[in-house]
């Protein structure tokens, strides 16, 4: 028999500068929503080692668990690990040619649950692409993220939007329109000057606590679907100030687009009033009067990171006074690559 490669994978978490919601159904189908995102340096790693029992065992560092089960069983979601189980099921539906050897699955983030970063998404990404290659199939980023978002979606039943497929899989800068048929991928061209200023003066803050997004994604889809004033006009202005950031960031005017992401803070708290909580609206005081052009929240609120443009000779006070409200305050930089897999040298 001949050996099979050990096989490894990474897809990266992203940052959500404007748009965040408008990508949740049903604003897309019947408004159009879009989103302006950048994935970031952290990652969701995973490796596959193959095996010749016939069995599967999936192992993540991150919530400390393991499952296993046979290659040809029924996949049981039963709120164990079925974020990876349901991607192996969903590969075996592709092709009903999964080799018989099974394998061992081993996960891990370098951010917590509920983080805020797409992380959920990112580690979807990766099993399907690690997996996909270990039954030789080829998947596209537009393939993947479409598979990825059916099984969240659709399979788990899970509410939330669909930005954070798209930005594992493709990687980078991206625009996303979405629509009732349809996602479109814009991968914009920064200028090298603009992102090394945009990492000279960026921050990333863990509030310290994850956020449970169903809870505010419900509540938002209510709030829209019961036409509340408040969180349409906040979603309609997210629209705008997304298309506004891609010029700013286009055009190299950081100083612009830390002041645009501090307004796309403020409408997407109109969206919801649990997108924010007091110790967040502190934290956006302090670096504001510390010195940072603009904060928000990058994922669905109600924890998880901030992100922060800041003036950079005052960078340091503004972590300082997150730091001193118990957050977890790093720099970080810019990922051009989408969900990568390779083989272990042997």
């Amino acid at each position: 028999m001949t050996r099979r490669a050990v096989l490894r994978a990474r897809a990266p978490l992203r940052v959500s500068f404007a748009g965040g919601g408008t990508d949740v159904p049903p604003f897309p189908e019947t408004e159009g929503g879009v989103v302006l995102s950048s994935t970031i340096n952290r990652y969701a790693y995973a490796t596959l080692r193959p095996r010749d029992d016939g069995n599967v065992t999936v192992r993540s560092l991150d919530y400390g668990e393991s499952v296993d089960f046979g290659v040809d069983d029924p996949v049981v979601l039963d709120g164990r690990l079925d974020l990876p189980k349901a991607a192996i099921s969903r590969v075996r539906q592709l092709d009903d040619a999964l080799p018989t050897p099974g394998f061992d699955l081993f996960l891990h983030t370098n951010a917590p649950p509920g983080s805020g970063l797409g992380s959920s998404s990112a580690v979807v990404v990766n099993v399907l692409a690690l997996v996909a290659r270990h039954c030789g199939i080829d998947l596209t980023p537009h393939e993947l993220a479409e598979v990825a978002c059916r099984l969240e979606r659709e399979d788990l039943g899970i509410p939330g939007g669909l930005q954070d497929q798209y930005a594992a899989a493709f990687g980078g800068f991206n625009f996303m329109e979405f629509h009732a048929e349809r996602v479109v991928v814009y991968p914009l061209r920064v200028a090298e000057s603009t992102l090394h200023e945009l990492e000279h003066n960026m921050l990333l803050a863990y509030t310290g606590h994850s956020r449970v997004s169903d809870h505010i994604i419900q509540d938002q889809i209510a709030r829209f679907t019961g036409h509340d004033a408040e969180t349409v006009a906040g979603m309609r202005a997210q629209k705008q100030i997304a298309h506004a950031m891609k010029e700013a960031l286009l055009r190299g005017e950081v100083s612009s687009f830390g002041d645009l992401l501090g307004q796309a803070w403020k409408q997407k708290q109109r969206m919801s009033s649990r997108i924010s909580n007091p110790h967040i609206d502190e934290a956006v005081e302090a670096a504001l009067s510390s010195g940072a052009l603009g904060a928000k929240v990058t994922g669905a609120g109600g924890g998880g990171h901030m992100v922060l443009v800041c003036e950079f000779e005052r960078k340091h006070l503004v972590a300082q006074a997150l730091i001193g409200l118990g957050m977890t305050v790093s720099e970080f930089t810019f990922s051009r690559q989408g969900v990568t897999t390779w083989r272990v040298p042997t």
